[in-house]
This record gives C-alpha cells, sequence and structure tokens, in this order.
C-alpha cells in the first residue's frame, strides 16, 4: 500500500481512526474530542436490526460520471410499424380471428368476408395480417358490413418503440443523434431502459418551450405500450474517474450532509461522517470530500439508520 498516494484508501481511514484514538489515550485536547465526536457519531445495531431497517452497502468507487438533464415524454409507436387490414370487396365479416390486444404473425387468417357478389354461396374473401405484431384496435364486429375503405385492424409491430422526450429549447443543442438516454417507465417495476436518439421532432412546442427528441427503444420482452409514461435522463456529458456515491446513499439538508460508511472492523457499526458534495446525475452523487473508494456506504436503510442511534442508543464506548 502507497502511503502517500494522492487518494487515500480505507486501510487510511483505520491507520487515522487508530492514531487520534492512540493520541487521546495521552492528550486532553483535539484529538480526545475528535475521539469523542467519533465515538458519538457511530452506531451499532443487532443483527435483528440490521435486518429490520433493511440496511444495504454499496461500495464508494471511481467511476464515468455523466452529467444528464431531466425531461418527461412518453412512448410512441413507430409509425412505419402500423399497418391496417382492410377489404378489397364489399361485403359483411362472417368470421373474426381475432380481437384488440392478441398477437398476430404475418400471413395469419384474421378475417373473412363474404362478397355482395352473386353465388351460391356467395364468394368468401380471406384477409391476412399483413405483418406481425399486436392488434391494436379492431373496427368490426362478427356480421358487420364493410366497405373497401373501411379500416377493418390495426396491427402495431412493437418490437422497437419511439420514446419522446419534451426537451427543454435550451438544452436541445447539446443533443445530437446517437446521445443517450436512460429512461424510466414508472408503469413498470423494473421500468429502466436505454434509448439512442435518432432524431427531432419537425416542430417546436411555442407555448411550453420544448422539442420533441425521439429516442429508440427496443421491446423485446413487450412490455411497453403507446401511451405510456416515462422519465429521461439524457446525458450530454461525461468525466473519467470521478469518486461517486449512489443516491440514496446521501441523508441531511443541503447545509448538512452526510453518509453512513460501514465499520471494517466493528461488525454492524455505521459511523455517520458528514461529506462535501458536487455534481449529481439520476444515478449518482459526486464526492468531494468525507467517503474513501472502497468504503461502504448504507443505501437502503440510510434514512432510518439516522434515528437508530437517538436517544441514549449504543455507541463504541
Amino acid at each position: 500500500m502507497n502511503l502517500f498516494s494522492s487518494k487515500p484508501t480505507t486501510a487510511l481511514r483505520t491507520i487515522a481512526g487508530l492514531l487520534t484514538a492512540s493520541l487521546a489515550l495521552f492528550s486532553g485536547g483535539p484529538a480526545r474530542a475528535e475521539a469523542a465526536d467519533r465515538d458519538a457519531n457511530t452506531i451499532i445495531l443487532t443483527d435483528t436490526a440490521v435486518k429490520n431497517l433493511g440496511v444495504v452497502t454499496a461500495e464508494a468507487a471511481e467511476v464515468e460520471f455523466e452529467t444528464t438533464f431531466f425531461a418527461i415524454g412518453s412512448i410512441a409507436e413507430i409509425p412505419t410499424n402500423h399497418s391496417v387490414v382492410s377489404s378489397r370487396v364489399a361485403g359483411r365479416v362472417v368470421d373474426l380471428k381475432v380481437i384488440a390486444g392478441d398477437h398476430v404473425t404475418k400471413g395469419d387468417v384474421v378475417v373473412k368476408v363474404e362478397s355482395r357478389q352473386a353465388g351460391d354461396p356467395p364468394p368468401t374473401i380471406t384477409l391476412l395480417a399483413p405483418a406481425s405484431g399486436i392488434v391494436a384496435e379492431s373496427h368490426v364486429r362478427l356480421g358487420e358490413p364493410v366497405e373497401p375503405s373501411s379500416e377493418l385492424l390495426d396491427i402495431l409491430d412493437l418490437t422497437k418503440v419511439w420514446a419522446i422526450a419534451k426537451v427543454p429549447q435550451t438544452e436541445a443543442g447539446k443533443l445530437k443523434p446517437g446521445s443517450r438516454a436512460r429512461i424510466r417507465i414508472p408503469a413498470l417495476e423494473s421500468g429502466l431502459f436505454e434509448g439512442e436518439l435518432i432524431r427531432f421532432g419537425t416542430t417546436a412546442d411555442q407555448a411550453a418551450g420544448t422539442l420533441d427528441a425521439i429516442f429508440l427503444l427496443d421491446n423485446e420482452a413487450d412490455q411497453l405500450r403507446p401511451g405510456m409514461r416515462c422519465e429521461f435522463s439524457i446525458i450530454t456529458a461525461s468525466r473519467p474517474n470521478v469518486l461517486a456515491i449512489p443516491q440514496e446513499a446521501l441523508q441531511g439538508d443541503p447545509a448538512n450532509r452526510v453518509v453512513f460508511i460501514a465499520d471494517y472492523d466493528i461488525p454492524n457499526a455505521y459511523l455517520k461522517s458528514p461529506v462535501e458534495v458536487g455534481e449529481k446525475n439520476d444515478l449518482f452523487i459526486e464526492i468531494i470530500n468525507g467517503v474513501f473508494p472502497a468504503d461502504l456506504v448504507v443505501t437502503k436503510g440510510s434514512y432510518l439508520l439516522g434515528f437508530a442511534g437517538k436517544g441514549g442508543g449504543p455507541s463504541l464506548k
């Protein structure tokens, strides 16, 4: 281990703690006060308490830190992936094989239409699905008359969809085709997707001051549907080797930011450590001071942990 490294390791935190404790034995000054402060800000829990609080930790690490901005929008079909079933002749529906929500494969029989032409029985026209996809809408019922101008079924291929973000015009200049975004779908429990910008809308919304930014999403799992609400974290830049922690690890008010760091020697012990933070994005917060690389910071359970040591709770003593 290089003790003179420009970036301290967790071992240095342990060494610093031991030196502070040793000095505290021979001094009544700042070292004793620092040791007392560390004691007062360390919370020791039982195994049961850790489980009840749902404590989960994550390692502070240097990451490729991405600058993002937030936008909202919705899922939309790709216009060229929308097909329609219609009849070339007038008649009436005598067989309807599908309803809205059914999946079809290109070439499947979906409707049969009895022609108005003379015959005994009259000729029957079989209509096939022009493309694979999901039946989005059915405009006919069994026995209903149809005309060549009638749209009988709408079929959508949703294996890929558009996610359209309402981007502030002040941010649109930072984007170009190929820009990436992390897209959350609140309606889905595991609703995080990555999309790539493929084009902008043709006109801007002057009243809202936004421009449509269209991202392409894979939908092989068939989870996404047109109209679903989206939340975008659109990436505009990145910086390498930035020490960062998950957003949920940060607690306190803007003037007094803290994190809880797992003690490496004492089981179920967590040190409340003030931190200085920098930029944040949708996933991480940059740490300028107060956390070392490889420190284990509490993520889930960090809010409740702030109350665990109050009211005469246990300490290092």
